[in-house]
């Protein structure tokens, strides 16, 4: 989600593919044009060989970066959760648990500013799109995983329990409750919005740091 699209992009005059890009810009490159060809002709509308066709790059060659269209706003997810799954392991083990998950669902959301339009993009799709609903669900629970996989240990308690599920559901609700309040209107900031809806759930504690932390 990170990545930031570098040289000429899918609407060079000359249509032609970049020789030796990175595997990552190549990723943006195709994310990229995939929204646009979305906010065009819709996204049940667009096809996988449109996508193709507008960024250079064979049917098969898509499918070497994403296992589907449905996959495509999604971007780098599953790196995106390793790195979740790391700065949540990172935390302080007096840090409470949700203080902890709060810092980490912040640092997860956080997007260079060039990259933040795409954001906006990618999480409308994820959020507006009935046919995107069943492939979320399946992705939203992996986010959960990763939490529920912190608080267990660090609460002493099954990953089944109450409390460890509570935490993970709530923080997917306040994201979700962020996200919905950004696209709404363009003005806010996400990660403030984030940092927000966390107080509402779980006033910070006494002498912790702000959004930034």
């Amino acid at each position: 989600m990170t990545d930031v699209e570098t040289g000429p992009g899918p609407g060079r005059p000359d249509g032609a593919r970049r020789v030796g890009r990175q595997p990552a810009s190549s990723r943006i490159e195709i994310e990229h044009a995939a929204f646009r060809l979305f906010a065009e002709q819709g996204f049940e509308q667009t096809t996988v060989d449109d996508i193709a066709a507008a960024v250079g790059i064979a049917r098969r060659t898509f499918f070497s970066y994403f296992p589907s269209k449905n996959d495509v706003p999604w971007g780098s997810f599953d790196q995106e959760l390793v790195r979740f799954r790391a700065v949540l392991d990172a935390t302080p083990p007096d840090l409470p648990v949700l203080e902890a998950v709060r810092r980490a669902v912040m640092e997860f959301n956080t997007v260079p500013p060039a990259e933040q339009p795409w954001h906006r993009r990618r999480l409308a799709l994820i959020l507006g799109t009935p046919a995107l609903q069943a492939h979320s669900t399946l992705r939203y629970a992996e986010w959960r995983q990763v939490i529920v996989d912190f608080a267990a240990p660090r609460l002493g308690v099954p990953e089944s329990s109450i409390d460890v599920q509570s935490i993970a559901y709530t923080a997917l609700a306040v994201a979700i409750a962020a996200y919905d309040v950004w696209l709404r209107d363009d003005r806010g900031d996400l990660l403030d919005l984030l940092d927000r809806a966390f107080r509402v759930v779980a006033p910070r504690p006494t002498g912790a740091a702000g959004p930034e932390s």
